[in-house]
């Protein structure tokens, strides 16, 4: 059979941007992708006519069959969410995990979950790396979170009853793309809202943003809340990290309104006015350093699903005091750093927070904006789409098989933010090509 040849006429459009380094070097460890193959079948059916090689991308954050989906079948909206988002994401059947337990509680008690969590663990098939949850109430464990408590299992070490530091997350910074592999952990979102019409718009938003390289702004807020401002102080450094990746604006202000294009929004107050008045773009994260903005259904401030509400496709909040330690909430530049790199809105906001023991992560969690997109525009001709936060090369290699040997045909440089690569194939007997970056 005839294959495709050569890689060639390759050519890139992207923006120019400076170099790319990290201020707070202190905090951020060094980012090391695992570049490991992602199979795009591009082959034609005809035997005896000429065949594209494969093409094979690196793996940037998680898909439908990394994730289990947890359904309480004795909760109706829990059972309406499981089923739409099932069809919506095309989860697995295997991946689908039933419970039974009493609705309607803010909290289970640590005996109560931890039976759940034997009959979890027992369904979980070992390729899963996370855990979508299908509920909203009860979104605690006792002291801890709900997604914090599947994901590490009950342990009072990440919780802190006299505002002390609590047990650390492995998975801050980190580059793994496979969690449960890596760190032996899982973590877990929460598909919330106050009623199923709000989750399917939820869901339907993070699946409208995958692959859409949105262009819109991001929003550090300084505020004139002392004490739930601890993170300004880092916004600076966030903003220069991120020049040429994302359109940066630290305002010293307690709210901003009307504005039509927020994409990361991250203040810290005890009620935050005039979401009504903004305009969220598809998987849009946002969340205000307070107290009590995880007690979802019964906080005495503003609950996080209110940002939901608004229109951000995931966020955050603690379930109790957790005494304004930064390192309990998300580091923007952090979380905004790993969507970048194509990563999902559950990897980039869990990587993000240092301590969420007491903190419920919300939202959709395999909403990708940034993930990266081949299509085929013309017969053997192609177009890459990429997004980065930094300066590299794309490196194409050829190879006979998935496992190799491959050899080096291209490399193109690569800027910070939007890269869209076009190339062609021709006849070879190569079977497969690997783009990495």
């Amino acid at each position: 059979m005839r294959r495709c040849r050569n890689f060639a006429n390759v050519f890139y459009h992207a923006r120019d941007n400076i170099p790319y380094q990290f201020a707070w070097v202190t905090i951020l460890k060094p980012y090391t992708p695992l570049l490991l193959a992602l199979l795009v079948t591009l082959t034609f059916a005809q035997p005896d006519v000429c065949a594209q090689p494969e093409i094979l991308l690196p793996r940037t954050g998680l898909t439908a069959d990394d994730l289990a989906l947890i359904i309480n079948d004795d909760d109706p909206q829990s059972k309406a969410v499981g089923e739409y988002y099932k069809k919506a994401r095309h989860i697995p059947d295997g991946n689908v995990i039933h419970l039974h337990f009493s609705p309607g509680r803010h909290a289970l008690e640590k005996d109560e979950f931890n039976k759940l969590k034997t009959e979890i663990d027992r369904a979980t098939p070992k390729r899963i790396q996370a855990y979508a949850v299908t509920w909203t109430d009860p979104y605690r464990v006792g002291c801890m979170s709900i997604t914090s408590a599947l994901a590490f299992g009950f342990d009072e070490k990440y919780c802190s009853s006299k505002c002390g530091p609590t047990k650390p997350s492995a998975y801050f910074n980190s580059p793994s793309l496979y969690p449960a592999k890596n760190m032996k952990m899982r973590p877990a979102m929460m598909l919330a809202g106050k009623n199923f019409d709000q989750v399917k718009e939820l869901i339907d938003r993070g699946v409208a943003s995958d692959q859409s390289f949105p262009t819109g702004h991001a929003y550090l807020l300084s505020t004139t809340d002392t004490a739930r401002n601890t993170r300004a102080g880092d916004f600076a450094k966030t903003a220069k990290a991120l020049t040429g990746v994302f359109q940066v604006e630290v305002l010293k202000t307690d709210a901003i309104a009307n504005r039509q294009d927020v994409l990361f929004y991250f203040t810290g107050l005890a009620q935050v006015p005039q979401l009504e008045t903004l305009r969220f773009l598809p998987g849009a994260l946002a969340d205000h350093l307070t107290s009590m903005g995880g007690q979802l259904t019964d906080s005495t401030q503003m609950s996080s699903l209110r940002w939901l509400e608004a229109g951000a496709t995931a966020s955050y909040g603690t379930v109790v005091e957790p005494c304004s330690f930064p390192q309990k909430f998300p580091y923007p530049g952090v979380a905004m750093f790993y969507y970048a790199t194509g990563a999902s809105a559950i990897e980039a906001y869990w990587k993000s927070v240092a301590w969420p023991g007491q903190g419920v992560f919300i939202g959709e969690p395999l909403a990708r904006p940034f993930a990266p997109r081949l299509r085929e525009f013309e017969p053997g001709k192609f177009e890459l789409k990429i997004f980065t936060p930094r300066k590299g090369q794309l490196l194409v290699d050829s190879g006979v098989s998935t496992n190799g040997p491959f050899n080096p045909v291209s490399q193109q440089p690569l800027h910070r933010g939007i890269n869209v690569i076009q190339f062609a194939v021709s006849e070879t007997d190569v079977g497969f090509l690997r783009l990495r970056w």
